[in-house]
């Protein structure tokens, strides 16, 4: 019996997608629940699996057709089945090294299904070359999307076959990007093979194509992506390579044009004066156009306080150790953030609502979004209803989100939503800055670094720890009134965390 493999039905506001990645090929034995394609929106990436047992007998659309919700990309004979040896050795015959790993079960390495607002996903970063042996639950590849980084591990013991979708590649949810020999084991001279064919194409145009690891390597130790000799496909750097020239501490600069050598100059520059073009990462390009929407769709005010943190710093002190023992999670300063950011909620519900179209959405429920500073970039998780949260709650709560932030764990789910939101470049040094919108929310607070301050108290100088405030907010929507009065509320919280137990 045939059955067609459709896409699945695409949410309302995506017309097309992409076929990421195809887990099987065609004349390999499937079983029900097995993954078969990987398919890519603009928000998500989408899991089709194998609807029952049988062979793949056909497929319609190849990686990187552009399909339709409900259209019919390959169909599966059910019940029938295919020879795993034939298969493995065909496999064996498509690896790039010409030598055949030992027998295995062929299984489609998948983009896995991506959230709802995720249209498609980019490799980042392949962990593992073609050939390669690798354990059950191994990382194979990185998968980046517009908030979060997908760790697509191995289904099983095996060797990595073939490579579909190499880094920078565009894919889809469900997309097959790789082949996967399951139960196989590789052999030397696929590494050997491998490793010639990087140094034949070390001249190749794209070295310059930089994962987003690899990135971040060179930047935390400082090196010149120039420098170092790449090994990957088309003479891309790998972080092997980084770790490689960081070993050897080569530091042998490399050759200055010809031109510039020849071209008269009276004043030569000293050193290397090199450039890099390096394509920015989904999330950066994402932030970046959320930046420009924010400052183009609001009429962005901002207003400023300063707050006297002594009292809290206090009042930590005191409890901080008693409320480690007691919890389990130390005191910090987020905790009365949040709680006096819910308080001044309450009383200024403007600040807590929305603008949809021509309506102002009023919200009953306080979700407020964490600025989080990651390695990708800044993302801004929410901790969801606040209002129910006591003090080690939130402490607990914006831990959790700060890791999973940091390892790249976040889910679409803890990155939507929000109504309002917290900054603190305090942590950074910042001493006053003007936040910027994060749409559609209405207003962000900005807390800055706790600096000893010389100030009149009661007619004499006294030296405080004090904290300026930024308050930005859409002025469409706040008045003047509201923003200064929502931030005063703040101040006399923070100056007197007593009121929050009180509520006055």
């Amino acid at each position: 019996m045939t059955i067609e493999i459709k896409v699945p039905v695409l949410p309302e506001s995506v017309a097309d997608a992409t076929i990421a990645t195809w887990h099987v090929k065609a004349g390999d034995t499937v079983k029900r629940d097995q993954n078969l394609v990987d398919i890519e929106t603009d928000k998500v990436v989408l899991e089709v699996v194998a609807p029952a047992d049988g062979v793949l007998g056909e497929i319609l659309d190849d990686e990187g057709a552009t399909v339709l919700g409900e259209q019919v990309i390959a169909k599966l004979e059910e019940g029938a089945s295919a020879g795993s040896e034939s298969k493995s050795t065909t496999a064996a015959q498509k690896n790039d090294s010409g030598s055949a790993p030992s027998a295995g079960v062929s299984v489609d390495i998948k983009v896995p299904v991506l959230p709802e607002s995720v249209a498609d996903a980019t490799i980042a970063t392949w962990h593992v070359q073609v050939g390669e042996s690798v354990s059950r639950d191994q990382n194979l590849v990185d998968i980046e999307t517009d908030k979060v980084v997908l760790e697509v591990v191995a289904p099983g013991d095996g060797v990595l076959s073939e490579i579909i979708a190499e880094e920078g590649a565009t894919v889809g949810a469900e997309e097959v990007i790789a082949k996967f020999s399951q139960g196989a084991s590789g052999s030397a001279s696929v590494a050997a093979s491998d490793d010639s064919a990087a140094a034949d194409d070390d001249d190749g145009d794209d070295n310059d194509a930089l994962s987003p690891s690899v990135r971040r390597l060179l930047a935390e130790k400082g090196v010149d992506a120039s420098k170092v000799k790449g090994t990957g496909k088309g003479g891309r750097i790998t972080k092997a390579d980084v770790e490689q020239y960081l070993k050897s501490g080569d530091s042998t600069p490399s050759a200055a044009p010809a031109a510039a050598a020849s071209a008269p100059a009276p004043a030569a520059p000293v050193g290397e004066r090199t450039e890099k073009r390096v394509p920015m990462t989904r999330l950066r390009k994402t932030i970046a156009n959320r930046l420009l929407e924010a400052k183009n769709s609001t009429a962005m005010l901002t207003t400023f306080n300063e707050v006297n943190m002594k009292p809290i710093m206090d009042l930590r002190k005191q409890y901080q150790d008693s409320f480690e023992k007691r919890h389990g999670i130390r005191l910090g300063f987020m905790s009365f953030y949040v709680k006096a950011v819910v308080e001044a909620l309450k009383r200024y519900p403007e600040v807590n609502a929305s603008i949809d179209g021509d309506d102002i959405c009023y919200h009953n429920y306080f979700d407020v979004s964490i600025a989080v500073s990651t390695p990708r970039g800044l993302v801004t998780p929410v901790l969801r209803d606040c209002d129910t949260l006591g003090m080690a709650g939130v402490e607990k709560g914006i831990k959790d989100l700060a890791i999973k932030g940091r390892d790249g764990k976040l889910s679409m789910d803890e990155l939507q939503g929000g109504n309002f939101t917290i900054t603190n470049g305090g942590v950074f040094g910042s001493l006053m800055s003007t936040p910027i919108i994060n749409p559609p929310q209405s207003a962000i607070l900005g807390m800055h670094k706790i600096q000893d301050r010389p100030m009149a108290v009661d007619g004499k100088v006294e030296i405080l720890p004090m904290m300026y405030l930024a308050l930005s907010y859409d002025h469409r929507i706040i008045d003047g009134k509201e923003s200064v009065g929502f931030l005063v509320t703040v101040k006399e919280m923070l100056e007197d965390p007593t009121r929050l137990l009180l509520d006055v």
